[in-house]
Protein backbone atom coordinates (compact mmCIF):
# COMPACT_ATOMS: atom_id res chain seq x y z
CA UNK A 1 0.00 0.00 0.00
CA UNK A 2 1.44 3.30 -0.78
CA UNK A 3 1.18 6.88 1.08
CA UNK A 4 -1.79 8.54 0.45
CA UNK A 5 -3.89 11.61 2.10
CA UNK A 6 -6.90 11.50 3.89
CA UNK A 7 -10.05 14.01 4.77
CA UNK A 8 -12.91 13.61 7.32
CA UNK A 9 -15.96 15.01 5.07
CA UNK A 10 -18.04 17.50 6.97
CA UNK A 11 -21.28 16.86 4.33
CA UNK A 12 -22.35 14.37 1.80
CA UNK A 13 -22.27 17.37 -1.08
CA UNK A 14 -18.55 18.12 -0.53
CA UNK A 15 -17.82 14.46 -0.65
CA UNK A 16 -19.15 14.25 -3.92
CA UNK A 17 -17.63 16.97 -5.19
CA UNK A 18 -14.31 16.05 -3.94
CA UNK A 19 -14.08 12.54 -5.19
CA UNK A 20 -13.00 12.39 -9.33
CA UNK A 21 -13.27 8.36 -9.82
CA UNK A 22 -15.31 5.06 -9.01
CA UNK A 23 -12.92 2.59 -7.59
CA UNK A 24 -13.89 1.09 -10.79
CA UNK A 25 -12.66 3.51 -12.74
CA UNK A 26 -9.06 3.96 -10.70
CA UNK A 27 -8.71 0.39 -11.47
CA UNK A 28 -8.82 0.76 -15.17
CA UNK A 29 -5.67 0.45 -16.82
CA UNK A 30 -6.48 1.23 -20.21
CA UNK A 31 -4.32 3.76 -22.43
CA UNK A 32 -5.82 7.62 -22.42
CA UNK A 33 -7.58 7.04 -18.81
CA UNK A 34 -6.91 9.14 -15.92
CA UNK A 35 -3.77 7.77 -13.61
CA UNK A 36 -5.37 5.52 -10.93
CA UNK A 37 -2.36 7.54 -8.42
CA UNK A 38 -3.94 10.50 -9.14
CA UNK A 39 -7.47 9.67 -7.93
CA UNK A 40 -9.57 11.29 -5.03
CA UNK A 41 -11.52 8.05 -4.35
CA UNK A 42 -14.55 7.92 -1.07
CA UNK A 43 -14.65 5.17 1.63
CA UNK A 44 -17.00 4.70 4.13
CA UNK A 45 -16.48 1.51 6.27
CA UNK A 46 -13.21 0.81 3.92
CA UNK A 47 -13.81 -2.97 4.47
CA UNK A 48 -13.60 -3.32 0.30
CA UNK A 49 -11.06 -0.13 0.03
CA UNK A 50 -8.38 -1.15 1.68
CA UNK A 51 -8.56 -4.72 0.83
CA UNK A 52 -7.98 -3.25 -2.52
CA UNK A 53 -5.44 -0.82 -1.44
CA UNK A 54 -3.37 -3.62 0.36
CA UNK A 55 -3.66 -5.31 -3.10
CA UNK A 56 -2.46 -3.06 -4.91
CA UNK A 57 -5.12 -2.57 -6.90
CA UNK A 58 -5.94 1.07 -6.47
CA UNK A 59 -3.58 3.97 -4.85
CA UNK A 60 -5.36 6.94 -4.70
CA UNK A 61 -3.82 10.51 -3.58
CA UNK A 62 -6.65 10.75 -1.05
CA UNK A 63 -9.20 9.43 0.52
CA UNK A 64 -12.55 11.38 1.72
CA UNK A 65 -13.87 9.48 4.51
CA UNK A 66 -17.71 9.83 5.12
CA UNK A 67 -18.03 7.57 7.88
CA UNK A 68 -19.24 10.40 10.62
CA UNK A 69 -22.18 11.42 8.60
CA UNK A 70 -24.88 11.12 10.45
CA UNK A 71 -27.28 11.59 7.67
CA UNK A 72 -26.25 8.44 6.24
CA UNK A 73 -26.82 6.77 9.15
CA UNK A 74 -29.63 4.95 10.45
CA UNK A 75 -33.17 3.45 9.70
CA UNK A 76 -36.28 5.63 9.44
CA UNK A 77 -40.21 4.70 8.46
CA UNK A 78 -41.48 7.56 6.26
CA UNK A 79 -45.03 8.70 6.13
CA UNK A 80 -45.96 6.54 3.11
CA UNK A 81 -44.85 3.48 5.09
CA UNK A 82 -41.53 3.48 3.02
CA UNK A 83 -38.57 2.84 5.03
CA UNK A 84 -35.47 4.78 4.20
CA UNK A 85 -31.99 2.84 5.16
CA UNK A 86 -28.81 5.32 5.03
CA UNK A 87 -26.25 4.16 3.08
CA UNK A 88 -23.53 4.10 6.46
CA UNK A 89 -26.10 1.81 8.25
CA UNK A 90 -24.03 -0.93 8.87
CA UNK A 91 -24.95 -4.72 8.15
CA UNK A 92 -25.27 -5.89 12.03
CA UNK A 93 -27.76 -3.32 12.62
CA UNK A 94 -29.56 -4.36 9.85
CA UNK A 95 -30.08 -8.19 10.72
CA UNK A 96 -30.89 -6.95 14.21
CA UNK A 97 -33.53 -3.93 13.28
CA UNK A 98 -36.56 -5.43 14.77
CA UNK A 99 -38.91 -3.54 12.13
CA UNK A 100 -36.81 -5.03 9.18
CA UNK A 101 -37.29 -8.40 10.86
CA UNK A 102 -41.17 -8.52 10.83
CA UNK A 103 -42.10 -6.32 7.44
CA UNK A 104 -38.63 -7.34 5.44
CA UNK A 105 -37.29 -10.93 6.83
CA UNK A 106 -35.08 -11.65 3.42
CA UNK A 107 -33.42 -8.61 3.82
CA UNK A 108 -32.02 -9.27 7.65
CA UNK A 109 -31.75 -12.68 7.28
CA UNK A 110 -29.15 -11.69 4.46
CA UNK A 111 -27.46 -9.04 5.98
CA UNK A 112 -27.12 -11.48 9.32
CA UNK A 113 -25.81 -14.16 6.68
CA UNK A 114 -22.96 -11.65 5.35
CA UNK A 115 -19.40 -12.29 5.89
CA UNK A 116 -18.33 -12.33 9.97
CA UNK A 117 -19.97 -10.46 13.33
CA UNK A 118 -16.38 -8.47 13.08
CA UNK A 119 -17.36 -7.56 9.20
CA UNK A 120 -20.64 -7.20 10.02
CA UNK A 121 -20.42 -4.33 12.50
CA UNK A 122 -18.13 -2.36 10.02
CA UNK A 123 -19.18 -2.93 6.87
CA UNK A 124 -21.91 -0.93 5.86
CA UNK A 125 -25.00 -1.28 3.21
CA UNK A 126 -23.88 1.49 0.55
CA UNK A 127 -20.06 0.04 0.66
CA UNK A 128 -21.33 -3.88 0.52
CA UNK A 129 -23.34 -2.80 -2.50
CA UNK A 130 -20.63 -0.80 -4.19
CA UNK A 131 -18.09 -3.48 -3.35
CA UNK A 132 -15.81 -4.79 -6.44
CA UNK A 133 -16.74 -8.87 -7.68
CA UNK A 134 -14.37 -11.65 -5.16
CA UNK A 135 -13.11 -12.99 -8.58
CA UNK A 136 -9.72 -13.78 -7.81
CA UNK A 137 -8.54 -12.92 -11.17
CA UNK A 138 -9.83 -9.60 -11.06
CA UNK A 139 -8.20 -9.42 -7.60
CA UNK A 140 -5.09 -10.77 -9.03
CA UNK A 141 -2.49 -7.83 -9.88
CA UNK A 142 -1.05 -10.47 -11.88
CA UNK A 143 -3.93 -10.40 -14.10
CA UNK A 144 -4.52 -7.99 -16.60
CA UNK A 145 -8.62 -9.02 -17.18
CA UNK A 146 -11.41 -7.30 -18.78
CA UNK A 147 -12.51 -5.74 -16.23
CA UNK A 148 -9.45 -3.65 -15.26
CA UNK A 149 -9.20 -2.91 -19.42
CA UNK A 150 -6.98 -6.19 -20.49
CA UNK A 151 -8.03 -8.35 -23.19
CA UNK A 152 -9.56 -11.36 -22.10
CA UNK A 153 -11.59 -13.00 -19.27
CA UNK A 154 -9.11 -15.98 -17.68
CA UNK A 155 -12.12 -17.44 -15.73
CA UNK A 156 -13.50 -19.24 -18.94
CA UNK A 157 -10.10 -21.75 -19.62
CA UNK A 158 -9.19 -21.23 -15.92
CA UNK A 159 -10.83 -22.14 -12.13
CA UNK A 160 -14.23 -20.83 -12.72
CA UNK A 161 -16.01 -22.86 -9.63
CA UNK A 162 -17.56 -20.26 -7.95
CA UNK A 163 -18.28 -18.12 -11.27
CA UNK A 164 -21.50 -16.93 -12.64
CA UNK A 165 -23.88 -19.74 -14.45
CA UNK A 166 -26.25 -16.21 -16.25
CA UNK A 167 -25.22 -13.35 -18.35
CA UNK A 168 -21.54 -15.15 -18.39
CA UNK A 169 -20.71 -13.82 -22.03
CA UNK A 170 -17.38 -11.93 -21.85
CA UNK A 171 -16.95 -11.85 -18.37
CA UNK A 172 -18.03 -14.05 -15.58
CA UNK A 173 -17.84 -12.46 -12.34
CA UNK A 174 -20.94 -12.62 -9.78
CA UNK A 175 -22.14 -9.91 -7.75
CA UNK A 176 -20.78 -10.15 -4.37
CA UNK A 177 -23.90 -8.64 -2.38
CA UNK A 178 -26.06 -10.64 -0.43
CA UNK A 179 -28.20 -7.93 1.00
CA UNK A 180 -28.37 -6.98 -2.79
CA UNK A 181 -30.13 -10.27 -3.88
CA UNK A 182 -32.97 -9.58 -1.26
CA UNK A 183 -33.14 -5.74 -2.09
CA UNK A 184 -34.07 -6.44 -5.43
CA UNK A 185 -36.46 -8.80 -4.42
CA UNK A 186 -37.93 -6.12 -2.40
CA UNK A 187 -38.16 -3.53 -5.16
CA UNK A 188 -35.85 -1.15 -3.80
CA UNK A 189 -34.57 1.98 -4.95
CA UNK A 190 -31.17 3.62 -4.48
CA UNK A 191 -30.82 7.34 -3.61
CA UNK A 192 -27.75 8.82 -5.62
CA UNK A 193 -26.80 12.46 -4.75
CA UNK A 194 -24.65 14.43 -7.16
CA UNK A 195 -21.90 17.09 -6.76
CA UNK A 196 -24.16 20.17 -6.79
CA UNK A 197 -27.05 18.86 -4.48
CA UNK A 198 -29.25 16.96 -7.15
CA UNK A 199 -30.85 13.65 -5.29
CA UNK A 200 -32.11 11.04 -7.77
CA UNK A 201 -33.83 7.82 -7.05
CA UNK A 202 -33.01 4.50 -9.59
CA UNK A 203 -34.71 1.30 -9.17
CA UNK A 204 -31.83 -1.09 -7.87
CA UNK A 205 -32.44 -3.86 -11.16
CA UNK A 206 -31.41 -0.54 -13.15
CA UNK A 207 -28.51 0.39 -11.03
CA UNK A 208 -27.12 -2.58 -11.43
CA UNK A 209 -25.02 -2.90 -15.24
CA UNK A 210 -24.53 -6.85 -16.64
CA UNK A 211 -21.29 -7.03 -18.99
CA UNK A 212 -22.96 -7.03 -21.77
CA UNK A 213 -23.97 -3.12 -21.30
CA UNK A 214 -20.10 -2.30 -19.58
CA UNK A 215 -17.66 -4.87 -19.00
CA UNK A 216 -15.53 -2.23 -16.55
CA UNK A 217 -18.15 -1.86 -13.98
CA UNK A 218 -21.22 -3.33 -11.89
CA UNK A 219 -23.47 -0.03 -11.45
CA UNK A 220 -23.63 3.47 -13.28
CA UNK A 221 -22.57 5.64 -10.14
CA UNK A 222 -20.96 8.12 -11.64
CA UNK A 223 -17.55 9.99 -10.66
CA UNK A 224 -18.57 12.51 -7.92
CA UNK A 225 -22.04 10.75 -7.26
CA UNK A 226 -22.58 9.46 -3.60
CA UNK A 227 -24.31 6.79 -2.66
CA UNK A 228 -26.43 7.87 0.13
CA UNK A 229 -29.67 5.46 0.93
CA UNK A 230 -31.59 2.96 0.01
CA UNK A 231 -35.80 2.93 0.17
CA UNK A 232 -37.77 0.11 0.26
CA UNK A 233 -41.63 0.65 -0.83
CA UNK A 234 -44.36 -0.37 1.88
CA UNK A 235 -45.38 -4.07 2.32
CA UNK A 236 -48.55 -5.00 2.17
CA UNK A 237 -49.58 -7.24 4.75
CA UNK A 238 -49.93 -10.47 3.23
CA UNK A 239 -46.39 -10.13 2.41
CA UNK A 240 -43.96 -13.00 3.17
CA UNK A 241 -40.27 -13.32 2.61
CA UNK A 242 -36.89 -15.60 3.28
CA UNK A 243 -33.43 -15.59 2.22
CA UNK A 244 -31.82 -18.60 2.19
CA UNK A 245 -28.12 -19.76 0.81
CA UNK A 246 -25.71 -22.02 0.69
CA UNK A 247 -21.67 -21.69 1.20
CA UNK A 248 -18.60 -24.10 1.56
CA UNK A 249 -18.75 -22.93 5.94
CA UNK A 250 -21.51 -21.54 7.56
CA UNK A 251 -19.41 -18.58 8.28
CA UNK A 252 -17.26 -15.40 6.69
CA UNK A 253 -17.89 -17.43 3.74
CA UNK A 254 -19.20 -15.98 0.11
CA UNK A 255 -22.38 -18.23 -0.57
CA UNK A 256 -22.23 -20.67 -3.51
CA UNK A 257 -26.00 -20.00 -4.30
CA UNK A 258 -28.59 -17.83 -2.68
CA UNK A 259 -31.99 -17.13 -3.56
CA UNK A 260 -34.52 -14.33 -1.93
CA UNK A 261 -38.14 -14.81 -2.07
CA UNK A 262 -41.04 -12.59 -1.54
CA UNK A 263 -44.84 -14.20 -2.35
CA UNK A 264 -48.40 -12.35 -1.67
CA UNK A 265 -50.95 -14.64 -0.38
CA UNK A 266 -54.45 -14.00 -0.37
CA UNK A 267 -56.83 -16.05 2.27
CA UNK A 268 -57.14 -18.68 -0.15
CA UNK A 269 -53.82 -19.30 0.15
CA UNK A 270 -53.27 -18.74 -3.89
CA UNK A 271 -49.84 -16.43 -4.79
CA UNK A 272 -50.88 -12.89 -6.05
CA UNK A 273 -47.19 -11.94 -6.53
CA UNK A 274 -44.44 -13.53 -6.58
CA UNK A 275 -40.65 -12.26 -6.46
CA UNK A 276 -37.88 -14.62 -6.41
CA UNK A 277 -34.04 -13.28 -7.30
CA UNK A 278 -31.24 -15.25 -7.40
CA UNK A 279 -27.25 -14.30 -6.21
CA UNK A 280 -24.29 -15.15 -6.38
CA UNK A 281 -25.04 -16.84 -9.80
CA UNK A 282 -24.70 -14.12 -12.11
CA UNK A 283 -22.68 -10.71 -12.02
CA UNK A 284 -25.91 -8.77 -10.77
CA UNK A 285 -28.48 -10.20 -8.50
CA UNK A 286 -30.80 -11.92 -11.32
CA UNK A 287 -34.98 -12.05 -11.33
CA UNK A 288 -36.23 -15.58 -12.22
CA UNK A 289 -38.32 -14.16 -13.68
CA UNK A 290 -40.20 -17.61 -15.40
CA UNK A 291 -40.44 -19.24 -11.81
CA UNK A 292 -41.82 -15.65 -10.60
CA UNK A 293 -44.59 -15.97 -13.83
CA UNK A 294 -45.21 -20.32 -12.77
CA UNK A 295 -45.99 -19.21 -9.05
CA UNK A 296 -47.91 -16.05 -9.75
CA UNK A 297 -52.14 -17.15 -9.82
CA UNK A 298 -50.95 -20.79 -8.34
CA UNK A 299 -51.21 -22.31 -4.91
CA UNK A 300 -48.10 -22.73 -3.69
CA UNK A 301 -47.21 -26.52 -2.52
CA UNK A 302 -44.63 -29.14 -3.03
CA UNK A 303 -45.49 -29.04 -6.37
CA UNK A 304 -45.72 -25.63 -7.68
CA UNK A 305 -42.51 -25.35 -5.00
CA UNK A 306 -40.34 -27.88 -7.05
CA UNK A 307 -41.50 -26.60 -10.82
CA UNK A 308 -40.26 -23.03 -9.69
CA UNK A 309 -37.17 -24.37 -8.31
CA UNK A 310 -36.73 -26.23 -12.00
CA UNK A 311 -38.20 -22.59 -13.88
CA UNK A 312 -35.58 -20.83 -12.03
CA UNK A 313 -32.69 -22.50 -13.74
CA UNK A 314 -34.04 -21.35 -17.57
CA UNK A 315 -31.11 -19.52 -19.95
CA UNK A 316 -28.59 -20.74 -17.23
CA UNK A 317 -24.79 -21.24 -19.67
CA UNK A 318 -22.58 -23.33 -16.72
CA UNK A 319 -19.30 -22.78 -17.02
CA UNK A 320 -16.50 -26.53 -17.26
CA UNK A 321 -16.27 -26.30 -13.74
CA UNK A 322 -19.89 -24.58 -11.94
CA UNK A 323 -22.64 -26.63 -13.25
CA UNK A 324 -22.69 -28.17 -9.59
CA UNK A 325 -25.06 -24.51 -8.55
CA UNK A 326 -27.92 -25.63 -10.96
CA UNK A 327 -29.13 -28.85 -8.35
CA UNK A 328 -27.84 -26.06 -5.57
CA UNK A 329 -30.05 -23.30 -6.83
CA UNK A 330 -33.42 -25.69 -7.66
CA UNK A 331 -33.34 -26.87 -4.24
CA UNK A 332 -32.78 -23.63 -2.68
CA UNK A 333 -36.14 -22.16 -4.75
CA UNK A 334 -37.91 -24.93 -3.74
CA UNK A 335 -36.94 -24.65 -0.20
CA UNK A 336 -37.39 -20.51 0.15
CA UNK A 337 -40.80 -20.97 -1.66
CA UNK A 338 -42.09 -23.56 0.76
CA UNK A 339 -41.07 -21.67 3.47
CA UNK A 340 -42.03 -18.40 2.43
CA UNK A 341 -45.79 -19.75 1.89
CA UNK A 342 -45.09 -21.10 5.94
CA UNK A 343 -45.60 -25.21 4.49
CA UNK A 344 -43.62 -27.86 5.51
CA UNK A 345 -40.50 -28.80 3.51
CA UNK A 346 -41.04 -32.70 2.41
CA UNK A 347 -38.10 -35.02 4.05
CA UNK A 348 -37.85 -37.27 1.04
CA UNK A 349 -36.80 -34.20 -1.36
CA UNK A 350 -33.38 -33.34 -1.62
Amino acid sequence: MEAFQWQQARSPAEAAALVTQTTAEAMLTLQGTPSAQQAILVKAGGVDMLDLMKEGLVNPRRLVDISRLAELQGISREGDDSLRIGALTTLAQIAAHPGLRQSHAALAQAAAMAASPQIRNRATLGGNLLQRPRCWYLRSAAHHCLRKGGGHCFAFAGDNRYHAIFANHGCAIVHPSTPATALLAFHAQVELLHPQGQRRQVPLEDFFVLPEADMHRENILAAGEILTAVWLPPQIQTNRSIYLQVAEREAFDWPLAAVAVVVDLDAAGLCQRASIVLGAVAPAPWRARQAEALLTGATINGKTAEAAGEAALAGATPLAQNAYKLPLLATLVRRAVLAAAALPQDPRAS
